[in-house]
């Protein structure tokens, strides 16, 4: 009987910690609808819930446009997918007509009689000039700029055209250029070079002004259409929408990185007033302002907010007096605004969801209409990079009180708020400080940035983690040391990184923010269209307005160091970098070992430690776990992560053997998590943190970003934050403790032959052979990510679709047409 007690209490004991296990799961912050609020959370922490209903465009839509009447609207997707140009009767809120587009990019505009439409051919290097036919697209001529890309770097963005349809006028972002163009002859009269990259450009009413924005700057310039003279305007930051009032004499500028909107007296030439469209006082970037429109009266001014998701609403009525009436709710990263009667029109660039990817690349047999065949494959269709689909809100003007609501409901979806700045949220007696001037028992950094992974493919065998094991392709037996640093120190399963691919993702780890450019050329890019991203400081309109953390870092007098982080070819990309990089320590290149990078490093930091100038903070770049593919003759995937595993414990394991891991730390996270499958969210990774002052034995469920990450080392090293998204971040303070271990970690020995080549000869190989590796994420993604499946499931097995939480449309659903 006794026994019997006894195995019934070890049952119960064992009932009792799964179901507390799963409680810890469903209290859980995930990403998704939050449905006691109806609001949907993202992976970055911020919320949705749109206003007005919807309609769905295409993938990652920047520009709509009105015809002069209002009969009809245009819209340009420009994604990494598919590009298409839509044809949308804003009226009756119905798509008119659809074409797709081999490249496009930004650039719209309407002739006045609304007889033709003109559209970037974006790195085609042309503008396709659509007629309209009983309402739809007719067939294209093409007005060519140049020989297609590479020859040429050109793209057209903005396009504006005279009323009498006799002179076009496009600006470019490759070439930084003006070409003034004869339409009806299809011939470029001139090419006039400007200062910077442009994005867009507008005519004066009386058609003797055309007005550019310069992207890549700080400035608008003026073009004198009948002299050909040029001056220019001082703005802010980042200047992209150009709107003029009907007469024309006040010029509303955009400034992304700055947040606000120059309002500039055309006569005077001069900025009367500048607007912050931010929702709190701050000179934090975040907000990424980058569209504009005036309610029919003139009256009202709608700004567009790209990374606050939200309309800022102004009364204009008297120039230079500018006041704030609230905000508004839009959806995800709204790139472009333009009003109609009494109705707001917003394109979401994101949408209002990202999406369980279903269709993803494994046989689906034919359960419903879906019109799917059992053993169909598409392996394109929802990599993650594919997965903006845009949204056309559209929004009644609001009245006080309506507006009133909705200014609560935005201030509802932000976690930033100006006090964040000030003081953190954490725990009296942490490790980690709340504010700077406050001292921390951390002296030293140490900030790993890996590439590519989710946390189920490498994490998901972990049962005291939210897991699944059947994602999991790099487990225990390849990298035993991820494991053990997780499970000695800290397991974090509801980490998400910012980014959605690496060319976002190394200035989302270094800055907390990705600029506009960023964001709206990498998709081009990845989409095999041709055109540089140009990313981690080798171009500077990439570069966030006042730099990354080593930036940060050289004004505050912190010590700092990099081994291959931002540094290409022996070279620093960004003049911070300069004379604090390690020469030896190799940037991406998977021909180098990882064990080799920290050979490198631990050289390097021994020989910095005999002098006592090991510096407060130091990034490393161990990224192999990228891997090769199955690129016959390269390190196959296993070996590729199993190597990465190992440079990480040796790391950790020479650090806490020096006289400096007292007071140390290290975080090592993925710079994007694009290469895999992950049950609860595609931007779900792993991340971890070691050290004394870390939690032993731990196992954390609080959602982390990588702006945290970056909030928490901030922190630590009395550093400010750098954007809206770190300064709302919560720091990871849960994972440490006043009470240091200071045993040293011991290394775990590969279990698997980490010098193992790829010597097969099959499809997933001959596809390896044509990706390129000379740069992080030249290749299709999914490709990549699916040989990398069949390397270590087997050729003929199918890779399970990765996994994006259900970010639901809140409002959907129009009045019928009978209200």
């Amino acid at each position: 009987m006794m026994s019997i007690k006894k195995v019934c209490s070890v049952k119960s004991v064992l009932s009792v910690a799964i179901l507390l296990q799963c409680c810890f799961f469903a209290q859980a912050q995930l990403p998704g609808k939050v449905e006691q609020t109806n609001q949907v959370l993202l992976p970055n922490g911020w919320k949705l819930s749109p206003a007005g209903h919807g309609l769905p465009l295409g993938d990652l839509p920047l520009n709509i446009q009105l015809s002069a009447s209002g009969k009809y609207l245009a819209v340009t997707n420009n994604g990494q997918s598919t590009q298409s140009l839509q044809l949308i009767d804003p009226n009756s809120e119905k798509q008119l007509d659809e074409k797709i587009l081999g490249k496009s990019w930004y650039g719209l505009a309407f002739s006045h009689d609304e007889k033709r439409v003109y559209a970037s051919g974006g790195n085609d290097n042309w503008i396709l000039a659509f007629q309209i036919q009983n309402d739809k697209f007719g067939k294209a001529d093409t007005i060519k700029l140049g020989a297609p890309w590479p020859k040429n770097k050109i793209c057209a963005t903005g396009i504006a055209v005279n009323k009498s349809n006799t002179r076009l006028y496009t600006v470019t972002k490759e070439d930084s250029s003006l070409y003034v163009i004869d339409p009806a002859n299809r011939k470029i009269l001139k090419q006039v070079k400007l200062t910077a990259e442009a994005y867009s450009c507008i005519l004066s009413p009386d058609e003797k002004t055309l007005y550019i924005s310069i992207w890549g700057g700080d400035e608008v310039t003026c073009y004198n259409t009948v002299t050909g003279t040029l001056t220019n305007i001082k703005t802010g930051n980042h200047p992209n929408e150009l709107l003029l009032n009907k007469k024309g004499d006040i010029l509303y500028v955009a400034n992304a990185n700055d947040n606000t909107v120059s309002v500039i007296n055309t006569v005077t030439r001069k900025t009367i007033e500048l607007i912050s469209a931010a929702l709190y006082p701050t000179k934090l970037t975040g907000s990424t302002t980058n569209g504009l429109a005036l309610s029919a009266n003139g009256k009202t001014l709608y700004i567009a907010n790209a990374d606050n998701n939200c309309l800022a609403v102004f009364d204009v009525s008297k120039a230079g007096n500018s006041q704030s009436m609230g905000f508004i709710p839009v959806g995800w990263y709204p790139t472009n605004v333009k009003t109609l009667g009494n109705k707001i029109l917003v394109a979401n660039g994101k949408g209002f969801t990202s999406m369980a990817n279903p269709k993803g690349p494994r046989p689906v047999k034919r359960t419903d209409n879906s019109g799917y065949q059992k053993g169909a494959t598409n392996t394109r269709e929802q990599y993650i990079g594919g997965l903006f689909k845009g949204t056309l809100s559209f929004i009644d003007a609001p009245q006080p009180a309506q507006l009133k609501t909705y200014t609560k409901q935005v201030y509802a979806n932000t976690p930033f708020n100006s006090k964040l700045e000030a003081l953190a949220a954490g725990q009296e007696g942490n490790p980690i400080p709340r504010k700077r001037g406050e001292k921390s028992p951390i002296k030293h950094v140490f900030y790993i940035i890996k590439e590519n992974r989710t946390y189920d493919q490498v994490l998901g065998d972990m049962p005291q983690g939210n897991g699944d094991t059947s994602l999991c392709i790099f487990g225990n037996k390849v990298t035993p040391n991820h494991h053990a640093i997780a499970n000695e120190f800290v397991l974090l399963d509801n980490f998400y990184v910012d980014a959605e691919v690496s060319a976002d993702g190394h200035n989302w780890s270094m800055a907390a923010y990705a600029t506009d450019f960023i964001e709206k050329t990498w998709p081009t890019g990845y989409g095999g269209r041709g055109g540089n991203y140009d990313s981690e400081g080798t171009r500077k309109i990439g570069d966030p307005r006042d730099g990354y953390i080593w930036d940060y870092c050289k004004r505050a007098g912190v010590t700092y160091r990099t081994y291959g982080e931002f540094v290409d070819d022996g070279k620093a990309n960004i003049k911070s970098l300069q004379g604090h990089f390690c020469a030896q320590s190799p940037g991406f290149d998977l021909s180098v070992q990882d064990i080799k990078r920290e050979e490198v490093w631990a050289h390097d930091f021994d020989s910095l430690l005999t002098k006592n100038a090991v510096p407060q903070f130091s990034t490393i770049r161990i990224s192999n776990d990228h891997t090769s593919g199955q690129k016959k003759g390269a390190i196959s995937p296993i070996a590729a992560v199993g190597d990465n595993d190992q440079a990480i414990g040796r790391f950790i394991e020479h650090l806490s053997k020096s006289p400096i891991w007292k007071e140390s730390v290290v975080f090592i996270l993925e710079d994007d998590a694009q290469n895999g499958s992950d049950h609860i969210d595609a931007h779900r990774s792993p991340v971890f943190v070691a050290g004394p002052y870390v939690k032993r034995n731990a196992v954390i469920h609080n959602m982390y970003s990588t702006s945290g990450v970056l909030r928490t080392i901030e922190l630590i090293l009395g550093l400010p934050p750098m954007s809206q998204y770190d300064a709302a971040a919560q720091p990871m303070y849960e994972c440490f403790t006043n009470k240091p271990d200071f045993s040293p970690y011991i290394a775990k020995a590969a279990q698997v032959n980490i010098e193992e080549r790829n010597m097969a000869v099959n499809e997933s190989s001959k596809r390896s052979d044509r990706f390129n590796f000379a740069k992080e994420d030249a290749i299709p993604d999914l490709d990549l990510n699916e040989v990398i499946w069949k390397s270590i499931k087997g050729e003929n097995s199918i890779m399970p679709a990765p996994k994006r939480s259900a970010f639901v449309i809140l409002e959907k659903k129009k009045k019928d047409d009978d209200d």
